[in-house]
């Protein structure tokens, strides 16, 4: 029988989830196996999971008793939660409260919550500089998060949080990639107000993931903040022009142009970039490439995202 310790997967079929459960099982001589939780076993993710020999098992976080279950036996789980998949805050704080209450219930050793800043401890509601959104909420999928980081702290298995940078697949698959201009050089446009923006390879964040479960319980209550590398618009722009083999301008959107621009969560987005722009180095303390590279050291920089990407991006 395997002394291995199972590590439960949230999310496993998604970009973090995903890059944990491959980074467990690309190292077969490490000390955890992974078991994959997914709503939708089934799915052509989870059956490419199964068939390659990862357990893969049944559990939705709008349902606590399933993730009980689906924790059942594991020693540690990570936890995530998919705000972009419905766009409230709301229910996002009652998935991330049902996953707490369910790792100490099924008497779990280590949790990583994936976790982000509450932007209302900086920037409060009656502050004017960030629109209120959905009536409680700045920055809605950052502040859904963080308010949860107490339930974690109070009523979680011992947790460590995990927070993520800006990913740079969102160049791929949240149309943010450039598009052409009026001259046929390429733009970048983004809301950064003049800020360096941190950014990390979506693989990457379970990468670091599988680092911190590596380092054990002594994280436990710690914030661990990640990133690939940390760079200015006109920084990104360059690096991405020379990848696409094209000039790249940037263009640094006004915070309030990006809001009005209609789409689906723009301007939770342009809050976001807002509120990163308002923290200024702050925010950059709190993602790290040393402290990711400690973890991961095959952690990518952006030349490094770029050389395997770039051809993906999609040029409007």
């Amino acid at each position: 029988m395997s002394d291995k310790k199972m590590i439960a997967v949230v999310g496993a079929t998604g970009a973090q989830g995903g890059g944990l459960v491959r980074a467990i099982a690309a190292d077969p001589d490490g000390p955890f196996t992974a078991r994959a939780i997914t709503r939708k076993p089934d799915s052509p993710r989870a059956r490419a999971l199964a068939e390659a020999g990862i357990d893969v098992v049944a559990g939705d976080s709008d349902d606590g008793a399933s993730l009980v279950r689906a924790f059942d036996g594991a020693y540690g789980a990570y936890c995530v939660t998919n705000y972009w998949e419905h766009l409230s805050a709301e229910r996002e704080g009652v998935q991330a409260a049902a996953m707490a209450r369910a790792t100490r219930q099924a008497g779990l050793k280590h949790v990583i919550w994936s976790t982000l800043e509450d932007t209302r401890k900086w920037v409060p509601l009656s502050d004017s500089r960030l629109p209120t959104i959905q009536g409680s909420y700045k920055v809605p999928h950052f502040d859904s998060k963080g308010q949860v980081d107490e339930v974690f702290a109070k009523e979680a298995a011992p947790t460590t949080y995990l927070l993520a940078a800006f990913y740079w697949d969102n160049f791929i698959h949240f149309g943010m990639g450039p598009r052409t201009g009026e001259d046929g050089n390429l733009v970048l446009a983004m809301p950064l107000g003049g800020a360096k923006l941190p950014g990390i390879a979506a693989e990457d964040v379970g990468r670091c993931a599988y680092g911190v479960f590596k380092r054990g319980e002594s994280t436990v209550g710690q914030r661990i903040g990640i990133a690939g590398e940390v760079l200015s618009g006109d920084e990104m722009a360059a690096k991405m022009g020379r990848a696409l083999g094209r000039k790249v301008n940037f263009v640094d959107v006004p915070f309030d142009v990006f809001r009005g621009l209609g789409f689906p969560g723009a301007e939770d987005l342009g809050n976001m970039f807002q509120f990163h722009q308002i923290l200024g180095d702050e925010f950059l303390r709190y993602r790290s490439p040393e402290l990711a590279r400690s973890l991961n050291p095959s952690l990518q920089d952006f030349d490094a995202w770029l050389s395997a990407n770039a051809a993906s991006i999609p040029i409007g």
